[in-house]
């Protein structure tokens, strides 16, 4: 008979309390998406112990007739407390939303959970969590199989398009643009994130003041490829706004 308890390693990337104290948690772990409920949890360890982005271990036990499987133990693997700081929670909470829509229960990936646990740790030790957060935003997109067109205009196809899409996120060559190029460092960013390692990425940080056109770039490809993404909401509003740049 197959057994229905399973010990899983994973990261907490979506919690939930319900009305009845259960905790209702989404693990990310290197043999795809897991989703499992603490009966209870809030009133005992597991309170402490399933909290959003940290690295648990779990037993977990499938009834017959349970849609969602029972969290019977956790234990702390690791946490990374310096991602409760305001200005890296938004930008974990957004990696978190991300992996949620980007990879879905039973996937088997390694590279996503690794990747993702990566992103996690530059949150908390880099001293500029904000571009970390962009480089890997684009980097767990592409993983997922979104890429954004970076060779041609996305509406005629004229080549070494340079102009932001305001629609879809993409880029468009002067004559379907209503809106300037995109400043170098941004656009030589666009495209080569995909192509490049983390590390080369992170060694050439685009100047801050081009990175609110670069997020709402972002999160308009999201929405139209991917779907609604709640933590733009508390991420977007404190950016600065975009600086327009002469004809």
């Amino acid at each position: 008979m197959r057994s229905r308890t399973a010990n899983r390693s994973g990261i907490v990337i979506r919690r939930r309390v319900t009305p009845a104290g259960d905790i209702i948690v989404t693990l990310l772990t290197p043999q795809g998406k897991l989703k499992a409920v603490a009966r209870g949890g809030v009133r005992g360890p597991l309170a402490s112990r399933l909290n959003l982005f940290h690295h648990v271990g779990v037993q977990v036990y499938q009834g017959p007739h349970n849609d969602l499987a029972s969290v019977k133990q956790a234990i702390l693997e690791g946490a990374l407390p310096r991602l409760a700081e305001p200005e890296r929670y938004a930008f974990a909470h957004l990696l978190a939303e991300f992996a949620d829509a980007l990879f879905q229960e039973g996937e088997f990936s390694d590279q996503a959970f690794d990747l993702f646990a990566g992103a996690l740790r530059g949150l908390s030790h880099q001293p500029d969590p904000e571009w970390v957060a962009l480089v890997l935003s684009h980097k767990l997109l592409a993983l997922a199989g979104f890429v954004q067109n970076t060779a041609h205009c996305a509406r005629c196809r004229a080549p070494a398009p340079a102009h932001p899409d305001p629609l879809g996120g993409q880029l468009l060559c002067g004559k379907c643009s209503s809106l300037p190029a995109y400043p170098t460092e941004a656009l030589a960013f666009l495209r080569s994130v995909v192509r490049q390692t983390v590390r080369v990425s992170m060694d050439a940080p685009v100047p801050h003041a081009q990175r609110p056109a670069l997020w709402r770039a972002l999160e308009r490809y999201v929405t139209t490829h991917v779907g609604d993404v709640k933590s733009w909401r508390q991420l977007l509003p404190t950016a600065a706004p975009i600086a327009s740049v002469p004809a």
